[in-house]
């Protein structure tokens, strides 16, 4: 039997229809996969899986947040030598060219698994790493460079004893328009009312 062009039309609309809808769903649930999969990442995974060539932190504060996730990783017991020298050189992304001429990249690796180590060997934590949502970010132009200057805090646990390390850091932009870090000290030592660069 035949259908009629009105039938057939209706008939076309209806698997079309069906077709969007099974597509809809399809799409819904590749993404709350999606969504499932990341919030089962770990911490050092999170922090391994950005790119940062497509994914640069666009301000000083987003910058020191994302260091500040790796320096987590890094003192993070389960963290293998393989993913602490892999969050090594993530971490060097963020870094200066000055920075980087200063510290080869063996022997940072080196110094930076020598440091956890250490803290593992002390039964020492960082529980906590970060950029407080009120801290004003100081920026200034010294030699023709722009620099931002910030303070993070650090809670370190041992045996027990909690005490917070404040550390000023300092970022320069490179000709990316891209802000690195420059350099870092203590608070103590850094004279926060001129434009002390920590590290000169």
């Amino acid at each position: 039997m035949k259908l009629k062009p009105r039938a057939t039309r209706i008939t076309i609309i209806i698997v079309l229809m069906i077709m969007a809808v099974v597509g809809y769903y399809a799409f819904l649930s590749g993404r709350a996969k999606e969504r499932k999969a990341d919030a089962n990442m770990t911490a050092v995974e999170a922090a391994l899986s950005r790119n940062l060539d497509k994914d640069y932190p666009p301000t000083p504060k987003e910058v020191m947040k994302y260091y500040n996730e790796i320096m987590k990783c890094y003192y993070a017991e389960d963290t293998s030598e393989d993913d602490l020298e892999a969050l090594g050189l993530k971490a060097r992304g963020l870094f200066d060219q000055k920075l980087l001429e200063a510290n080869e990249v063996g022997s940072y690796l080196i110094s930076l698994k020598e440091d956890v180590q250490s803290y593992k060997d002390a039964k020492r934590k960082v529980t906590n790493a970060g950029v407080a949502s009120s801290t004003n970010v100081d920026y200034y132009t010294r030699d023709g460079y722009s620099f931002a200057r910030l303070l993070c805090t650090y809670n370190v646990n041992e045996n027990g004893t909690s005490e917070t390390q404040r550390i000023i850091y300092l970022l320069r932009k490179d000709t990316e328009k891209r802000w690195k870090i420059y350099g870092w000290d203590f608070e103590a030592n850094v004279d926060l009312n001129g434009d002390g660069i920590p590290g000169d």
